[in-house]
């Protein structure tokens, strides 16, 4: 496909995922999002993952722009992505796997949380949905070990993809402590997640 007919198609495909801030349908309940702060450190992995992907690191958005309300079709499509990379990729580690740690890649059979979230995120853009919608973030398990999922903005609320778990949550709805993600307005920079340690998110662990 040339890349004017593929860009058509996404544009077309996005259409039925994305509707006016006003329209009406129904979908989860407007909760509270993540409040991002200052730039702070990009992770290793992701930072040699973008060396071999700079087009993928390169990509900017509008800062501060408004996540898009998604349609009943969008939430299939995100809930549908999820349940079949994580049916379809065998969790393993990088000691496991290559020998050293913090390798991001995407899996084709094995892989991760990382790799995960690098071929959730792919898909979703291949479907049509916008990169600076679609970050990979940091989190801190209830047993402190490190793990990463994939943040959807939308305007209903931040939402996440996670390897661990087959349903698409609310953000405050998960057992973590959110560290940082992706900024929104550039692919390749990080920034800090400053209401990730709230009563909100202890009381999710009930």
């Amino acid at each position: 496909m040339r890349n004017g007919s593929r860009a058509f198609a996404a544009a077309l495909a996005a259409t039925a995922f994305f509707a006016p801030i006003n329209s009406g349908f129904s979908a989860p309940a407007a909760p509270k999002a993540m409040v991002t702060g200052a730039v702070t450190s990009q992770p290793i992995g992701h930072y040699e993952f973008c060396r071999s992907h700079r087009d993928e690191c390169s990509l900017h958005g509008r800062a501060n722009a408004p996540a898009p309300r998604i349609t009943d079709r969008g939430w299939s499509v995100l809930r549908d992505v999820n349940v079949s990379v994580n049916a379809s990729i065998t969790p393993m580690t990088d000691s496991d796997i290559y020998g050293r740690e913090e390798v991001w890649t995407y899996p084709t059979n094995v892989g991760d949380c990382e790799d995960f979230v690098l071929l959730k995120r792919k898909k979703l853009i291949e479907a049509g949905f916008d990169p600076s919608d679609l970050l990979i973030t940091v989190v801190r398990k209830p047993d402190g070990e490190g793990h990463a999922v994939l943040t959807v903005r939308a305007a209903q609320g931040d939402y996440v993809l996670d390897n661990l778990n087959d349903e698409v949550k609310l953000w405050t709805a998960t057992p973590y402590t959110y560290l940082k993600r992706q900024a929104s307005f550039d692919s390749g920079r990080w920034v800090t997640i400053e209401n990730g340690t709230t009563d909100l998110m202890v009381g999710a662990l009930k």
